[in-house]
C-alpha cells in the first residue's frame, strides 16, 4: 500500500509538470509547492467543468460581466489609490503568495482574500467592493501594479481551484507590456478582461515606459460535481484564506502569513550562504532532499 501511494503522488507530480507546452526546470519542479499539492491539483482537474486549456474564454463567466460594465468607477477607485501611494509592495514579511514579486517591481493592494473586503478596502474603494460583494464565484480581488521596466518570472500558481482573471484599467496599451501563459502571449487593454488558468506556467513583463494597473481576481474553478465543488470551497476557505495579507493596520493577517514572518528569518540565513558558499548551499539543500526522500521510501 505504502508503494502504492508513493506511486501514484509521483504519477501527479509528473502529470503537473509535464501539463502544457512550458515546464520549470527538473530540478526547480521538485522542490516547487506544486509538486506536493499535485494528487489534490489532479483530482481537482479531473472534475473541472473547464477544459485543460491556458486561457479560458470569459464568455463562459457571464456573471463577471458587471465588471467590465462598470470596469471606469473601477478605474476610477485603482487612480485614487495609486495617487495616495496605497497600490505597494508590502515592507514585512506578511504576504506568502507574493513576496517574490515584490522584489521585482510588482505592487498591490487587496479588495478581498477568500473572505469579505478588508476594512481598508471598504473605506478607500466602496463601490469596487460593493460590487464584488455581488459576485460569490470571486473569491480574492486586488489592484495589482506594473510598472515600467518589472517583470514576473515564469511561476505556476500552487493551487488548482481557482481561474485568474485580469481586467485592464489603466495599460499601456502596447504588445511589450504583456503576460505570457503556457507560451502564448495576451497583452492587456484598458476595459478589456482576460481569463487564465494560473496552474500553468506563466510569466508578465511591462517592457514600456508607462505604468499597468489591473484588477486580479481568483474565480471560483467550476466543478461537475457537488461534492468536488463543496471540497474545493472547504478547501479554499481553511487553508488558502490563510494566505490573507493586510494592505494597512486593522486588516486581517492569515495564519500562514503570521508563520511566514519567522519562516523567512531562516530563509534570509539560507540566501545568505547560497550568495557567499554556493556550493555548500546546494549540497546542504539536496542532502535534505535526499534524506527526505529516504525517509519515505524506507521499507
Amino acid at each position: 500500500m505504502k508503494y502504492l501511494i508513493i506511486a501514484a503522488f509521483f504519477s501527479c507530480a509528473a502529470y503537473v509538470h509535464f501539463r502544457g507546452r512550458v515546464r520549470l526546470r527538473p530540478w526547480r519542479q521538485l522542490t516547487d509547492h506544486s509538486t506536493y499539492l499535485a494528487p489534490l491539483n489532479v483530482l481537482l482537474y479531473a472534475c473541472s467543468r473547464v477544459s485543460a486549456k491556458p486561457y479560458v474564454a470569459t464568455d463562459a463567466f457571464p456573471e463577471l460581466a458587471p465588471l467590465r460594465e462598470r470596469w471606469q468607477d473601477i478605474r476610477a477607485e485603482a487612480l485614487a489609490l495609486r495617487e495616495a501611494e496605497k497600490i505597494r509592495a508590502s515592507d514585512r514579511y506578511d504576504d506568502v503568495g507574493f513576496n517574490s514579486f515584490f522584489r521585482r517591481g510588482w505592487k498591490r493592494f487587496y479588495l478581498k482574500w477568500y473572505d469579505d473586503a478588508h476594512p481598508s478596502a471598504s473605506e478607500l474603494c466602496p463601490r469596487t467592493t460593493e460590487l464584488l460583494r455581488t459576485l460569490p464565484s470571486v473569491k480574492a480581488a486586488m489592484f495589482a501594479e506594473l510598472p515600467p521596466g518589472s517583470l514576473l518570472r515564469k511561476h505556476r500558481d500552487p493551487y488548482a481551484g481557482s481561474l485568474r482573471y485580469h481586467l485592464g484599467l489603466v495599460t499601456p496599451g502596447d504588445d511589450k507590456c504583456y503576460i505570457e501563459v503556457d507560451g502564448q502571449r495576451y497583452s492587456w487593454r484598458d476595459g478589456e478582461a482576460v481569463m487564465f488558468d494560473e496552474t500553468f506556467i506563466h510569466r508578465a513583463e511591462n517592457a514600456t515606459q508607462h505604468d499597468r494597473i489591473i484588477l486580479f481576481c481568483d474565480v471560483e474553478r467550476p466543478m461537475k460535481y457537488r461534492w468536488a465543488t463543496a471540497l474545493n470551497r472547504w478547501l479554499a476557505q481553511n487553508f488558502i484564506a490563510a494566505g490573507a495579507s493586510p494592505n494597512m493596520e486593522g486588516d486581517r493577517t492569515g495564519a500562514l502569513n503570521r508563520a511566514f514572518g519567522t519562516f523567512y528569518k531562516v530563509r534570509l540565513h539560507a540566501k545568505r550562504l547560497r550568495k557567499t558558499r554556493k556550493k555548500l548551499y546546494y549540497t546542504l539543500k539536496f542532502s535534505l532532499i535526499a534524506l527526505v526522500l529516504l525517509a519515505i521510501l524506507w521499507p
